[in-house]
């Protein structure tokens, strides 16, 4: 349905070609991905034959499918026979539980089907081991690109590790850091054997071969700088002891680096990482991994006292080249050192020197200046620092507090006449409360000063967001040029500690050699709307207004109706629940029960809460597909928008806008053979001070085979900043029925049965958003649930699963490696989209690539990084990356390829989607009725975790509503 391009039917095919900006990849077709020379590993197993060759059907499978089929109704869906006909027909395949294969131990290896009784899947990290590498990618036209992975030589010196404790305890690692400071001043050249020790600021502190002692005690004064210059300063005694910890295997790395052991010397990396940290420790300011300063760019102001900070990110890593040392350009958001009456006017927009304050306007500064550090600037040369832990409710003027034990009362207007000399302009605003005060609780506004280099961590506005994106999008050629500028002024070869810990870093981008995949060929599914109805809540837009622009949208697409079931209806933003319900049941009144198939809805530019409102309603109460369009759009109607809505609407029908013609015609590797399932996974955690909002898990599934399309998602809330989707699998107690089951991955493996007619014999579990040092918890936890659910639904089914992370929150950049050439770049200067790497800066032993599978439009690309962690189905590296690339072109809201596989994509919108089902008032009452399970709830119980659950989608939107 999407563009006047479509035929009269509904299901007419129009067959495209994605072209890239580069010639050479113009007359290429898809090659045939050559596979391992091996079948899914439950065939080779069973009889040994080559994966091309066939072998009868057990007897017992009926039978086997009868039995499961007692155990619910669901599972009678689940097992019962297909009546699609499969072009794969001939290669049945059966999950027996003969065909695991363990070692002596019990552990299962990677690569292997496992039984639902004789499960032998490590339960913990020890006894597992990742995906090795398959071999390299050939597939695709040879390139070379730079990447911004800078060769670190590994030193020849044993590294010692020494803990640390500091009595008394401190908090602060800026102070923890000034006294470990004055320490190797103090007695470098004495009792640490001229060693220069680097330290993480905490409790370890590293040095290149042994200090003269295994234990030693050291008394440190540090003087507080804070007390003034011409008043006496307050020195504080610290007590430091050291004391010989660890040795770092250094030949232990050099094996890893060199592919000799699979396993990482975490202990030796983080040290390397914290000695070629230390300098710009003490330069910048340190924030994470990425270090900031006003001195490496002018800041830019952001507004509402905000600023700009450039930086720089670091780390060390492990690669195929060696030690490698990812440097990339980074900013972030910071509190602008303003006085805090600048700071509160800037807030607020408007003059406060002559105005009252309103309430709003004290929890707005309250809410923005919580936290933060300010500095008094009532007391010459002492600048001593508070945290602000508040607002006092009424103005200065009128502040008292106790200035003795006999309740003498003094203003805070004459206390700071009298003690400082300091006459307070301004009483008619509140001043600030902070915390540890020995005199009093209050500082007056005009007394203060913002500290300099406080990161914001608070949500950015729309306006704030565009002035930090026009300061970070850099065109390709600029960033290099700023990345190798940076490495420069590190200075390196002149770091002490590098010098001291013999760690030598290149100041050349690694050149690597890369590969662009063909784009694959596609074609469209159109479809139909009859019964639509559009609701008007902009005042600005009048009714033939609205009209004449759902007149041409209808003109836009295949099979639209141009008459809508009822007149179009205004509505005001405020009654949103009494204007959807209006329609709702005005249009079923008129269709003599129907249902509307499409609701059109005219939202003003600005909304607040309202498009979260109608979304919430629809798809949780009334059981609407809705799509949204701004008024700005209404009036300035463009062809590409409408194209763009078009899209939207036809996969929210049921089309398809890209299919792929390989899966069509079954020439996928290792998903059109048999029946295969492909999942998508994200969590999605609330904002940095939202301590009691939950994280929101999202799964999708495809539910088309072997098209691979469409997808239906499920999400679930679960406890605040909970990683592991707890939802996957899950069972609880039925008075009649007993222990039942469910779970997101089980009812999406029904799902998929009911709608293709065959249970699937492959997993692809795509997961998103896990950071490396998640990687061994969330495999063993989330392979585990999607073992259990398998098993819940048939004896013995256990599908081989390959799980793949993806992550696009790094900080590997590619680019051309001359930028010069225009055959080599798209037209914003990034490379070509279907580049891969997956040698020299990927990981020296285990299964990963890196993968550009869109156009860059603004800024520099960031490619997305697959780390295939378990892999059953025996992927080859061409295998996996042109499946990922290709399912690059399915996603559903343009015909361009993303930058992100589309069912990790899905699964991120869900779970951001899902944000807006969540009511103040929202009941506390889960369901987890007898009937399975309830696709938006939480699995438990509300006393058990705390976390509400979501209330429960409508079927009917389950499979649209991470199209947006």
């Amino acid at each position: 349905m999407p563009i006047r391009q479509m035929k009269d039917s509904s299901e007419q095919h129009l067959v495209i070609k994605t072209h890239l900006q580069n010639t050479m990849n113009q007359s290429q077709k898809q090659p045939k991905t050559a596979q391992n020379g091996k079948g899914p590993p439950h065939q080779e197993l069973q009889n040994s034959k080559p994966h091309n060759q066939t072998s009868p059907p057990t007897k017992n499978r009926g039978r086997r499918r009868g039995r499961g089929g007692r155990k619910s109704d669901q599972n009678d869906v689940f097992m019962r026979p297909s009546s699609r006909p499969c072009t794969v027909a001939h290669k049945p395949v059966n999950q027996v539980c003969d065909l695991v294969g363990s070692n002596a131990n019990g552990a299962v290896g990677n690569g292997r089907s496992l039984c639902a009784t004789e499960m032998g899947f490590p339960t913990s990290s020890k006894s597992l081991s990742f995906a090795p590498r398959p071999g390299y990618g050939q597939v695709g036209t040879k390139c070379i690109v730079k990447a911004n992975h800078f060769f670190a030589e590994l030193p020849d010196k044993d590294l010692n590790q020494y803990d640390v404790t500091i009595t008394p305890e401190v908090a602060s690692r800026t102070v923890n850091r000034a006294i470990m400071a004055e320490l190797v001043r103090l007695y470098k050249e004495s009792d640490l054997g001229m060693r220069l020790p680097a330290y993480d600021g905490r409790k370890s502190l590293y040095t290149a071969g042994e200090l003269p002692f295994v234990w030693k005690e050291f008394k440190i004064k540090l003087v507080d700088e804070l007390d003034g210059i011409n008043g006496p300063k307050r020195v504080r005694e610290y007590k430091v002891v050291i004391k010989f910890a660890a040795r770092a295997n250094m030949h232990h790395l050099g094996q890893f680096l060199a592919g000799k052991r699979a396993d990482a010397p975490q202990e030796a990396l983080q040290i390397l990482d914290i000695v070629l940290r230390e300098l710009s420790t003490k330069r910048y300011c340190p924030i994470g991994r990425s270090f900031f300063s006003p001195s490496i760019r002018t800041p830019q102001r952001l507004g509402d006292g905000l600023e700009s900070w450039c930086g720089f990110y670091q780390s060390i890593r492990p690669t195929q080249m060696g030690l490698s040392l990812n440097i990339d350009m980074a900013s972030a958001a910071f509190i602008e050192p303003l006085p805090v009456i600048e700071f509160v006017a800037q807030l607020l927009g408007k003059d406060v020197l002559s105005r009252t304050l309103s309430d709003s306007d004290r929890v707005k500064i309250k809410k923005a200046l919580r936290g933060v550090k300010v500095e008094v600037t009532h007391r010459g040369t002492v600048r001593r620092k508070y945290r602000v832990s508040g607002l006092t409710s009424q103005p200065t003027r009128e502040l008292v507090f106790p200035v003795d034990d006999n309740s003498t009362m003094k203003s805070v207007v004459e206390y700071f006449q009298e003690m400082y000399g300091f006459t307070i302009q301004h009483t008619h605003l509140p001043c600030l409360q902070v915390g540890n005060q020995k005199k009093a609780n209050y500082l007056p506004m005009e007394a203060c000063k913002i500290v300099e280099g406080q990161r914001y961590t608070k949500r950015l506005n729309e306006r704030q967001i565009t002035a930090l994106l026009k300061v970070t999008c850099q065109r390709p050629r600029d960033r290099e040029n700023d990345i190798l500028q940076t490495v420069q002024q590190n200075a390196y070869d002149q770091d002490l500690y590098a010098k001291e810990f013999g760690i030598k870093i290149s100041e050349k981008l690694a050149s690597v050699e890369a590969r662009i995949l063909p784009a694959p060929w596609k074609m469209i599914n159109g479809m139909t709307v009859s019964r639509w109805a559009c609701i008007n809540f902009s005042r600005s837009v009048q009714e033939s207004v609205a009209r004449g622009f759902c007149n041409e949208l209808a003109q836009m697409c295949q099979e639209f109706n141009p008459e809508p079931v009822i007149p179009i209806h205004n509505a005001r933003p405020d009654q949103v629940e009494k204007a959807l319900k209006h329609v709702y049941h005005s249009s079923m009144s008129k269709t003599k029960g129907k249902e509307l198939e499409l609701l059109l809805a005219i939202l003003p530019d600005n909304n607040g809460s309202l498009y979260g409102d109608l979304k919430r309603i629809c798809e949780t109460d009334l059981g609407i597909i809705s799509q949204c369009c701004l008024t700005k759009h209404v009036f300035k109607i463009s062809k590409q928008y409408l194209a763009n809505v078009s899209l939207k609407i036809n996969v929210k029908m049921g089309g398809r806008n890209t299919v792929l013609l390989d899966a069509i015609s079954c020439r996928i590797p290792l998903v059109s053979d048999i029946p295969t399932i492909i999942f998508g996974a994200d969590v999605t955690h609330p904002e940095n001070g939202e301590d009691s909002s939950p994280s929101i898990a999202a799964v999708v599934a495809s539910q088309d085979w072997p098209e691979v399309t469409k997808y239906a998602g499920l999400v679930c809330a679960q406890a605040h900043r909970q990683e592991l989707i707890q939802d996957l699998y899950k069972t609880w107690h039925d008075p009649v029925r007993g222990t039942v089951s469910g779970g997101m991955i089980r009812d999406l493996l029904i799902s998929f049965r009911k709608a293709t007619g065959q249970k699937p014999l492959r997993i692809i579990f795509y997961r998103d958003g896990v950071s490396e040092g998640q990687f061994y918890q969330v495999l063993l936890y989330e392979l585990d649930a999607i073992r259990k659910a398998c098993a819940s639904l048939e004896p013995n089914y256990q599908p081989p699963v390959t799980f793949i992370i993806v992550q696009k929150r790094h900080h590997t950049r590619l680019f051309a490696n001359n930028h010069r050439d225009r055959s080599s770049t798209d037209r914003s200067g990034n490379i070509l989209p279907g580049t891969v790497v997956d040698s020299k800066i990927c990981h020296p032993t285990e299964f990963d690539f890196y993968l550009c599978s869109h156009a860059g439009i603004q800024g520099t690309s960031r490619p997305a990084h697959y780390h295939v962690l378990w892999d059953e189905n025996n992927f080859t590296a061409d295998g996996i990356q042109s499946l990922t690339n290709n399912l690059c072109y399915t996603y559903a809201r343009c015909t361009r390829s993303v930058s992100v596989v589309p069912p990790a994509y899905y699964a991120h919108l869900a779970a951001f989607r899902a944000r807006f089902y969540m009511e103040p008032d929202m009941q506390e009452n889960g369901s987890t009725d007898g009937s399975g399970h309830t696709s938006t709830k939480s699995t438990r119980a509300v006393g058990e975790s705390g976390v509400r659950p979501l209330p429960a989608l409508k079927e009917n939107v389950k499979r649209v509503m991470f199209y947006c």
